[in-house]
């Protein structure tokens, strides 16, 4: 044969006998460098890639004396030592550029683009916008359409320094809290934008209710400004019975209603009528804002609901909570001269510096929210006490106490 068919031949004999050997080559020169740093000497692979690919042509009966013989052979062994290097080449530069530490945590840890940062003061923030249409969440009822366009037509902002699974929680939090939700799933890419799965609430009184409680109605005087939760004692006659207030409106607060109404501006809702209205509107606490003549929700205990619903004049007291200890604790501190703050541990305030500040008692750690792989970087509940049992990380959220300029000079250092 001619040497350009020969040449032909020795080229497809390579590529044909050159894939395993230099499969063989990258996967080894990857494992090696990844796992001990080393490159696998060339003069190793040359020496493989030549062994497998003698067992491989013997296998498919190309070693024959013709072949041997022939230029077709030694054109076949540079294309399997050229393919076989390489493999080995991007193998082993793989196996140098791929992180040692591969988590799902680090995965999550993924950051805002700058150019979506507005800077207020020395802090950043950022306003995430839903992007898309509003998704309904399986195996729940389909959002309003009143509701779905607030959601689709709504911006928030949040800080811009933390991760955006932080992000993510936040905003999930917040839509909980805004907007009463049964469930929400948020996503949020680099560029602020939020993609929505939502399940409208699930209902209203009938959640406020307490197990083996009953929610009891009673038209009676309404004390000014009483409120959700508040504990109250109904008299009934001979008998006084004690419950928590579900909703309460007046006479006064339904004449304003309906004069908002008349005006053309938007009507508030009070909790007495929550089931009755739109329930993807907010509540407000407070729900009665002006006393006088009306009706009140009460949880009571299941036995005496009868009771209450055959008083003819029932009476309200309400009943005191005493004062708040938190308050009292704030009062203290602050009376001592120290202060409390709530910081974000930014990505490089984890260092020496703040362990020094801690260890020197110039401020004392109250309590550490932390990050966990086992949930995917979403926070896991509070550590409270001074015995941390690791050092402050980024993302991390932390309550300091301590001397007013200290505390600053600390919240300021970690939140960099």
């Amino acid at each position: 044969m001619t040497l350009p068919v020969e040449v032909l031949l020795g080229l497809y004999l390579g590529l044909l006998t050159g894939i395993v050997p230099a499969f063989v080559a990258g996967s080894l020169g990857f494992l090696v460098r990844y796992f001990t740093g080393v490159t696998l000497p060339g003069f190793g692979v040359v020496v493989l890639a030549l062994s497998i690919a003698s067992v491989q042509g013997g296998l498919l009966g190309l070693v024959e004396p013709n072949i041997a013989q022939s230029p077709r052979l030694l054109v076949a062994v540079l294309v399997v030592l050229m393919l076989a290097l390489y493999a080995h080449n991007q193998g082993d530069k793989l196996g140098s550029e791929l992180p040692r530490r591969l988590s799902l945590t680090s995965i999550r840890q993924r950051t805002l683009s700058a150019d979506v940062v507005e800077l207020v003061g020395n802090m950043g923030q950022v306003t995430v916008r839903p992007v898309g249409e509003i998704r309904n969440m399986e195996g729940y009822p389909p959002l309003s359409s009143a509701l779905s366009q607030t959601l689709k037509n709504g911006s928030w902002k949040l800080p811009a320094d933390i991760p955006l699974s932080e992000l993510e929680v936040r905003l999930e939090e917040r839509l909980r809290t805004d907007h009463d939700l049964a469930d929400i799933d948020v996503t949020i890419d680099e560029r602020a934008r939020a993609t929505i799965t939502a399940a409208p609430p699930s209902g209203g009184l009938s959640r406020r209710v307490p197990d083996g409680q009953r929610a009891v109605s009673l038209a009676t005087l309404v004390p000014t400004g009483l409120a959700r939760g508040d504990e109250v004692a109904v008299s009934t006659g001979e008998r006084t019975v004690t419950g928590s207030v579900l909703s309460a409106r007046t006479e006064i607060d339904e004449e304003h209603a309906e004069s908002a109404d008349d005006d053309g501006s938007e009507t508030p809702v009070a909790d007495g009528d929550a089931e009755a209205a739109e329930p993807d509107l907010p509540v407000s606490p407070t729900t009665a804002s002006a006393g006088g003549v009306g009706r009140v929700t009460v949880a009571v205990a299941r036995r005496d609901a009868k009771s209450v619903l055959e008083a003819e004049t029932p009476r309200i007291r309400v009943r005191s909570r005493g004062t708040s200890r938190e308050f009292e604790a704030f009062a203290l501190v602050r009376r001592a001269g120290y202060a409390i703050r709530r910081v974000t541990v930014g990505a490089t305030g984890a260092s020496d510096a703040t362990d020094e500040a801690v260890s020197s008692r110039e401020v004392t750690l109250l309590a550490v929210r932390r990050q966990g792989s086992e949930t995917s970087g979403r926070r896991h509940g509070w550590v409270f006490g001074p015995g941390i049992e690791r050092r402050l990380e980024a993302g991390d959220e932390v309550f300091v106490a301590g001397p007013e300029t200290s505390t600053e000079a600390f919240a300021e250092a970690i939140a960099r």
